[in-house]
């Protein structure tokens, strides 16, 4: 069980600190590549989408089932599933719309600033850190549920995820270096940000392991399906969109849904 722990652990912890490589590419690179981003993005989309509806509702729904009986089982996977489309458009809708960088405005507002807007650009940064931090919670215990029940679909998330955050690091990390110049503070405050999904799964576990049965596994895999569900399609596809042309977003998501289908079925 305590390798199970740690091999989970690291899981997440690379798909968080995935924020971070986002930065460097950002800071480093001297030509920016939208149509790798928007098939990788498009990818991770397809992966979530895919590993979502087709393994982790029904895991959720076979636990729930084996407590309370089929029909209140599936019932109650429902529930938990909307439950968490729910927590995280609350997150979303709490975090204002001009700091969200949900919201793929980051861009436009660095292109559109100028010296004046230092300290508009550095409050951007900051807040996109602190909800990139808060979203990437429920996201760490995603990850790290799925890496202590199944190591298979616990490596599929944290990749898939991991992308997701590379173009969230950027989020941070741009605006905070336009605002004060420095590479090192850009770097930090992404990385930083990215921290939050490790200690959101340590901060589950350890909240959920005295009471880990059927039913609390059902509950938490079937909320987890909500929220990557919902990560998917308000944020990666939209993303994919702004960076690329629509059909290289729609083919990365066909290309991720085949190979995690692929991926699952050699491990049945």
């Amino acid at each position: 069980m305590e390798e199970n722990v740690i091999f989970a652990f690291s899981l997440t912890l690379f798909a968080g600190l995935s924020t971070g490589v986002g930065s460097l590419i950002g800071l480093l690179s001297k030509k920016f590549n939208p149509k790798l981003l928007t098939i990788s993005l498009g990818f991770s989309a397809g992966v979530m989408l895919y590993v979502s509806m087709i393994e982790i509702f029904v895991k959720a729904k076979d636990s729930l089932s084996l407590s309370l009986g089929e029909k209140v089982g599936y019932t109650w996977t429902v529930v938990a599933f909307f439950c968490g489309i729910f927590l995280i458009a609350l997150i979303d809708k709490l975090v204002p719309a001009y700091e969200n960088p949900h919201e793929m405005n980051t861009k436009k507002i660095i292109e559109e600033s100028s010296d004046k807007d230092k300290a508009r650009l550095l409050r951007m940064g900051m807040f996109s850190a602190l909800a990139i931090g808060i979203h990437n919670f429920p996201e760490g215990l995603a990850t790290f549920m799925s890496g202590l029940t199944d190591p298979t679909l616990g490596i599929s998330i944290a990749i898939a995820i991991a992308i997701h955050n590379i173009p969230e690091g950027l989020a941070v990390s741009a605006p905070i270096y336009y605002a004060t110049k420095s590479r090192r503070k850009a770097f930090i405050y992404s990385f930083l940000s990215g921290l939050a999904e490790p200690i959101g799964a340590l901060i589950g576990y350890f909240l959920l392991r005295q009471f880990f049965n059927d039913l609390t596994f059902g509950f938490v895999f079937a909320s987890v399906a909500g929220i990557m569900v919902y990560i998917s399609l308000d944020e990666l596809l939209p993303t994919a969109e702004e960076y690329g042309e629509h059909h290289l977003a729609i083919g990365g998501l066909v290309a991720g849904m085949l190979i995690m289908a692929i991926s699952l079925l050699l491990f049945l």
